[in-house]
């Protein structure tokens, strides 16, 4: 059986359920490496983590293997899991359903990594709404009448 050769860039962005912020300066660290280990653990390469206490963004070498939605599941109920049994949080936590996931070349590595790792200094300029819905524009993503996230302002 022949090899499988592939250079997938992905970046994943999702939101605690009702966008709440509960993703807490405390314990994001001890979240982002759990998160990691989960990607690794199932073969992929985590490029960056990082976000806000109501989002997070996921950068991905992807192994072909698994598809993205079989993926962010995993990571997904992996971490909901942990923050439950860790008791990060008093509030119940849970991600909300959706996802975003943008494919990138190998010469944009760099400028999504620093992009993913500035997420603090980025949203002092910019909400997480007009963040998501200009990444979708500059894909040319429709949101139309798709619930992608539940925007509470």
């Amino acid at each position: 059986m022949a090899d499988v050769f592939s250079q997938l860039y992905i970046h994943l962005v999702f939101s605690p359920k009702n966008r709440k912020s509960l993703i807490h300066p405390s314990w994001e660290e001890r979240l982002h490496k759990y998160i990691t280990g989960v990607v690794q653990e199932r073969g992929h390469k985590l490029l960056a983590i990082g976000g806000m206490p109501d989002h997070i963004h996921i950068f991905v070498g992807l192994k072909p293997a698994e598809s993205i939605s079989e993926l962010v599941k995993e990571i997904k109920n992996a971490s909901n899991d942990f923050v439950k049994k860790e008791k990060l949080t008093a509030e119940k936590f849970d991600w909300q359903n959706g996802y975003g996931t943008f494919s990138y070349s190998r010469s944009h590595i760099d400028a999504v990594c620093k992009y993913i790792l500035h997420q603090k200094e980025h949203h002092q300029k910019k909400t997480f709404r007009e963040e998501f819905l200009k990444l979708c524009a500059d894909f040319g993503l429709e949101i139309g009448r798709k619930d992608c996230f539940e925007w509470f302002e």
